[in-house]
């Protein structure tokens, strides 16, 4: 069944029948008219087709996200919380997965510009390199002059564009103090990749909260991943001198950094003591249960939604509370 085919049933042009189902920017259809048409469409069970109609608006019904790994339950938490949101405004959402890799973010930032999609939120994901940021600024400056949409980020606002992020300095260097208040004085830190902008700003939080009342002893980066934290707990492992306590800059490096010191016969906590950051759901499944920072991922989800849709935010406090939770890898 065509459009033709519902414009002949309703006895209106084919320009008309297209006004009346897919929308314009610029002309409207007589309600008379656009009943006709509606009646007509249900009555031969056509489908409209949603690229026409995204280009007879300027833009579509969906709403593009842009994760870096959605098996990492901290993005799915936030896509969770992306999900709900886009479909409170009637949205629905395109998942893009970007795979920790900038120019692979770019692509899909323009496949959301060939989709007119009416909001972008992209989350995480952002490193300390001024020729690629600058290039994907480029890129989404291009979205949003051929969309006239809204995007945001969930990250640093190292962009020109409206962003939201955990307190990931403040989180840290609030478990940091708590880790201190119970006598532990040396630390090493599970950093992630030097330029990865999240986990920076989460070890450098840690150092902040040590303050003088704690060592670090070893820096050691790893890709921010499970195996990356397993491996960098390995290297930990290797030296001589063992920490009293592992800050691992997500949960899931800390997971990784668990399994490590399993199979090297270490104990946790007796022989060290692991914490990470986020408080995934995956932790509830964790053997010893892990101290970490919970912040209200699938919340920040939803915030961004709403600022990538340009509605009015009246209180976004709420994205930034965060809880240290002292739990059995550090008693």
């Amino acid at each position: 069944m065509t459009l033709s085919d519902v414009a002949k049933a309703a006895g209106v042009s084919l320009s008309t029948a297209s006004r009346a189902i897919n929308g314009s920017k610029d002309r409207t259809v007589n309600p008379e008219l656009r009943d006709r048409v509606l009646a007509a469409a249900a009555e031969l069970r056509y489908a409209p087709n949603a690229a026409a109609q995204a280009i007879a608006r300027g833009r579509s019904t969906t709403l593009s996200l842009i994760v870096h790994d959605l098996t990492d339950p901290y993005f799915s938490s936030i896509a969770a919380g992306v999900s709900r949101a886009a479909k409170a405004a009637g949205s629905t959402v395109i998942l893009g997965i970007a795979e920790h890799d900038l120019a692979q973010t770019m692509s899909l930032v323009e496949a959301a510009r060939s989709h007119r999609s009416q909001g972008l939120v992209i989350v995480g994901g952002l490193r300390a390199d001024t020729e690629l940021l600058s290039a994907l600024q480029s890129v989404i400056d291009d979205y949003r002059r051929a969309t006239g949409a809204g995007v945001a980020i969930v990250g640093q606002g190292v962009l020109d564009v409206a962003s939201v992020a955990p307190a990931n300095r403040e989180g840290a260097a609030a478990l940091a103090r708590a880790l201190v208040a119970r006598g532990n004085r040396t630390y090493a830190i599970l950093t992630g990749p030097s330029d990865h902008l999240t986990g920076r700003d989460r070890a450098e939080g840690f150092t902040e909260g040590l303050a003088d009342s704690g060592e670090i002893i070893a820096l050691i980066e790893g890709d921010f991943t499970r195996d990356g934290g397993y491996a960098a707990m390995t290297e930990l492992l290797s030296e001589a001198v063992r920490p009293d306590v592992v800050f691992a800059v997500n949960d899931v490096m800390a997971v990784g950094a668990l399994a490590a010191a399993r199979d090297a016969g270490v104990r946790v906590p007796e022989d060290v003591r692991v914490a990470g950051f986020d408080d995934i759901p995956t932790l509830r499944d964790i053997v010893p249960s892990l101290t970490t920072v919970r912040v209200p991922l699938e919340r920040i989800g939803e915030f961004a939604v709403s600022l990538a849709l340009g509605e009015d935010i009246t209180d976004e406090s709420a994205t930034q509370e965060y809880e240290v939770v002292l739990r059995d890898s550090t008693n």
